[in-house]
């Protein structure tokens, strides 16, 4: 392992990889610095260029998107409370309190260095650790990597949205779709409908558009808004810069923060957005004067920006070592890896060492880049989100028709749109579309390692998987038992509650209407 990653420094001394990190960068903050565009919609519309060049180009340029996306949602959090990302609301509580007292331009610079140093020590983190477990999982065979595979999918349908039931529908959607063409051990075509154009399966690039593009756009045509926010900033009102005294002062809570982020991260299914909201919690617990909190704290914007950031690079954990994605955006990331020839899996370390090494070598001096990019472009940005929808909209409409179309194939538009109005009405419903795209991606792993369990069982299944592997024996009644607790947890919760028990009244005593004794002395 060491080895391939002293191999891996031959790969970061490209000019070209760095220019597709600062394109990434800037792209992603200003699609975070529009309420209501997520990075994941930037992910999903420009993930076709990532495809047409090398993957040390590719995908360091989705990297960078991730990167700036999460930064850039902070932006119109602090100015004017609204959030740009999911992982820019606990940014709220504290920014628009530091605007008003006119440290706009402190609680921005704060934001960018909390993200950029809670990143840069979670990226580091992660390639200290990511070695032992690509070693450790190297031990795991198919039966095991069903079970974590199957384990995974449970965790992410049950704490997807409020509705485990929902949840688990999308995942089976999203299985269902990925089983679509031609059975890999048979050869036979399976749920083609008699379609040419699917009997490849459904490509990821449409499928990836529709489910997360298609829905925003439609939703931004929806609401019928002509800017994303209605609310003038005034920029000359922005105050002095932040000193080095304030930042010290915050040192503490960057670090606990980026060690909640990491540890957040490396748990499939959980997100930023929790990793926000613990890092803030952490923060005020911890502060000597809680009660600033929300009325205009610098530690309020560092303890959930350090720790939403820290979250990026430990999602490579799980996603590199057994090809499992823990969110939307790593399940693009997976697609991205699996496009440019690198499945993920307990084996591409030994395959593709160097070439990860230097791609996790290069998240890291990104970081450098992040904070120039981020301190220039900071003060445009900021104007950027007062920009109208008219001139947006259309241009991501355009984005992810050529984006669709660039695979070749003119039926992957028609997929495109038959996916995106589905998505559109599952949104409506409610549904979270996380573990469809999800299930979507693992849905080819964990057939295959389903049907080579089976071969290496010959038809004693239940004392292969609990006996003969008590690897996966461990993970599978895991599942179950948590499929048990979500259908158990939802019929309390829709259980009726027994009205209060009404205590007896005591009488009271007559008032007295007439004049008091007193009046009389």
């Amino acid at each position: 392992m060491f080895d391939a990653f002293l191999q891996g420094f031959q790969f970061i001394l490209r000019v070209d990889t760095y220019l597709y990190i600062i394109a990434g960068l800037a792209a992603g903050m200003f699609v975070g610095a529009m309420p209501g565009l997520t990075t994941v919609l930037a992910l999903a519309v420009l993930l076709p260029i990532s495809f047409k060049v090398e993957p040390m180009l590719g995908i360091p340029f989705l990297i960078g998107i991730t990167k700036g996306g999460i930064y850039g949602g902070s932006i119109p959090a602090i100015l004017v409370g609204i959030p740009g990302t999911g992982a820019s609301i606990a940014t709220c509580f504290d920014g628009p309190s530091l605007t008003r007292k006119g440290q706009a331009r402190k609680a921005l610079e704060m934001a960018l260095y909390a993200s950029v140093a809670g990143d840069a020590l979670s990226d580091i983190i992660t390639i200290a650790l990511i070695g032992f477990f690509a070693a450790l999982v190297l031990l795991i065979g198919p039966p095991e990597v069903f079970a974590i595979i199957f384990l995974s999918l449970v965790l992410i349908a049950g704490v997807s949205g409020e509705s485990g039931l929902k949840g688990a529908i999308a995942a089976f959607l999203g299985l269902g779709l990925g089983f679509i063409g031609t059975d890999a051990t048979t050869g036979a075509t399976r749920m083609t409908f008699g379609l040419e154009a699917l009997s490849g399966g459904i490509p990821l690039i449409p499928l990836i558009i529709g489910v997360f593009a298609v829905p925003e756009i439609l939703g931004a045509v929806e609401s019928k808004a002509p800017r994303f926010v209605s609310e003038r900033v005034d920029f000359s009102r922005v105050g002095e810069c932040l000193r080095w005294h304030e930042f010290r002062a915050s040192i503490r809570t960057i670090l606990r923060s980026t060690a909640i982020g990491t540890w957040i991260g490396a748990v499939p299914g959980v997100g930023q957005v929790v990793a926000a909201f613990v890092g803030y919690s952490a923060a005020k617990r911890a502060s000597t004067h809680p009660e600033t909190f929300g009325k205009g704290d610098l530690d309020g914007i560092a303890g959930p920006e350090a720790a939403n950031n820290a979250v990026n690079g430990p999602t490579l954990v799980p996603l590199l070592t057994l090809g499992i994605p823990g969110d939307n955006t790593t399940a693009i990331m997976l697609g991205a890896f699996v496009a440019h020839g690198m499945r993920p899996g307990p084996q591409i370390f030994q395959e593709q060492g160097p070439l990860l090494y230097g791609l996790m070598i290069t998240m890291v001096l990104s970081n450098i880049l992040f904070l120039a990019v981020g301190y220039i472009l900071l003060k445009p940005f900021a104007y950027a989100i007062q920009m109208k929808k008219a001139y947006l909209i259309p241009l991501i409409v355009i984005l992810a028709f050529v984006g669709t179309l660039s695979t070749g194939d003119v039926s992957d538009l028609g997929i495109m749109i038959v996916v995106g109005l589905a998505a559109y009405i599952l949104r409506k419903l409610e549904f979270d579309l996380a573990p469809l795209v999800i299930a979507f991606v693992l849905a080819e792993p964990i057939e295959y390692s389903l049907s080579q369990s089976l071969l290496y069982a010959r038809g004693s299944v239940l004392s292969y998987f609990f006996m003969a592997r008590p690897i996966a024996g461990a993970f599978m009644p895991a599942a179950i038992l948590w499929i048990a607790w979500m259908s158990v947890r939802g019929r309390l919760q829709r259980a009726p509650r027994p009205p209060p028990c009404s205590r007896p009244s005591r009488r009271r005593r007559p008032t007295r209407t007439g004049p008091s004794p007193s009046s009389f002395r």
